[in-house]
């Protein structure tokens, strides 16, 4: 079977890669001229852990190529996936869905076979319908079908959550759509992955209601991890405890700096839009944007607190500035929040991130307060205050001793929750974490 995937971002290049892997003839389009030459030499633009190896892999065995033109891309293709980006769109908080919009043209002015139309990007409700719409007011003889087949993929765990994904949703209104996308998906049917076919608006609001539920999740055991430290309660323990719950579960219950990513934050507001356009309440929804948004802007308070107010003309190390560990993804990293706060009270920065240097340089203009290190000890240096703002593996093991001759002052912000307490206070540290006051462990 030949598919074809418009778009070569996170989404569709992950997903072209696998299908690939599954058997499938796979042909990744982007308009992007120098992005596909170096995808053809097997050179990748994102970091995720074990992409870059199978990308090679299936060009090598022929399986996956990469196109400029669509109309050459699509040639002969069963199915075609939409996976460009939808952004929140500026002023009102709604998806951008013109990409979305675009691609759909191009498809009817250069199809010319029968082909199901998968929108891979999340989308809000309804999308497939226009698109669906856009294409037969552009071809009006083609026969074709629109189907919506959401992601459910995790940054770092990708390759994983794709080969072995916990169920894979799609919306489609045909049976001869159906035949097509089960034929697709048949090497998981052989895994007994569980494959939930529904009306397309559903499988639209599934991917949708799932990321607000785990947004959600997020946002309260960081709002309980605020209760604990008012009340001298251990948020760990708490989270534990709620966790040996089945109902409950124990994922997505470690409380942080907020969160952040291509998906959760405008997923989140999306969602509220499309409630406010259909007159629905979603006043949880609603509370836990608001909640992540402050969130993330009162970390730096946290840091403020822990060097006793002063951070005029102090050093500031940052260990971690991508949103999660295992991606170079920067989108809506609570690092965005905290160095600009720092350096409007006048403090230099000194940063690290194993994988997000050269994507977190995009985001800081040229500035001679900002310091980028290669590693972490080099980075620690002279500085006055130590904050860890993504729990990569490499810094859960730090040498506290040295890391203790490195600093001036023996400040460790872990906002992560990444050490135990008591070992680091025992150490001679000033010690700061999220729900776990420090008199809990004195």
């Amino acid at each position: 079977m030949k598919i074809s995937i418009i778009g070569t971002g996170y989404v569709g290049l992950v997903s072209g890669t696998c299908f690939a892997e599954f058997g499938l003839d796979v042909t990744c389009i982007d308009k992007d001229k120098e992005k596909i030459n170096d995808l053809k030499k097997g050179i990748i633009p994102i970091f995720e852990p074990g992409l870059e190896s199978l990308v090679k892999k299936n060009l090598d065995e022929k399986r996956i190529n990469f196109e400029t033109n669509i109309r050459k891309g699509i040639k002969d293709s069963q199915a075609i996936f939409i996976a460009v980006g939808t952004p929140t769109r500026r002023g009102d908080g709604h998806a951008d869905l013109s990409f979305v919009y675009k691609v759909a043209e191009e498809i009817a002015k250069s199809l010319n076979h029968y082909s199901v139309i998968v929108n891979k990007s999340t989308v809000p409700i309804g999308t497939g319908k226009k698109v669906y719409e856009i294409i037969k007011s552009n071809n009006k003889n083609l026969s074709f079908d629109v189907a919506s087949n959401p992601e459910f993929l995790r940054e770092g765990s990708a390759i994983n959550d794709f080969m072995r994904p916990d169920r894979v949703v799609i919306g489609c209104e045909s049976e001869k759509a159906k035949k097509i996308l089960k034929e697709l998906y048949r090497p998981l049917f052989l895994l007994e992955t569980p494959i939930l076919f529904t009306k397309r608006e559903t499988a639209e609001l599934i991917k949708y209601a799932a990321n607000s539920f785990l947004a959600t999740k997020i946002t309260f055991i960081n709002e309980i991890a605020d209760l604990c430290e008012k009340v001298g309660a251990n948020v760990s323990d708490v989270a534990t405890g709620m966790g040996l719950d089945g109902r409950i579960g124990k994922k997505f219950l470690h409380p942080g700096p907020g969160y952040g990513g291509s998906c959760f934050p405008k997923d989140t507001i999306a969602l509220v839009k499309t409630a406010q356009d259909y007159k629905a309440d979603l006043g949880l929804v609603q509370h836990v944007v608001k909640s992540n948004i402050n969130r993330k802007k009162n970390i730096f308070k946290r840091v403020k607190i822990a060097c006793s107010n002063k951070l005029k003309d102090k050093t500031v190390t940052i260990l971690g500035l991508t949103f999660k560990p295992n991606t170079d993804d920067m989108r809506d990293s609570a690092s965005l929040d905290l160095i600009p706060a720092l350096l409007k009270e006048g403090s230099s920065v000194n940063l690290f991130d194993p994988e997000g240097m050269e994507e977190a340089k995009k985001y800081f203009i040229k500035n001679n307060k900002i310091f980028w290190f290669k590693d972490s000890y080099s980075a620690m240096k002279g500085s006055d205050a130590l904050v860890i703002l993504t729990e990569w593996n490499q810094f859960r093991a730090l040498n506290l001793q040295k890391v203790k001759t490195l600093l001036n002052n023996p400040i460790l912000v872990d906002l992560r929750n990444i050490y135990d307490p008591k070992e680091v206070i025992d150490f001679g540290f000033s010690y700061f974490s999220i729900g776990r006051p420090t008199s809990l462990f004195k």
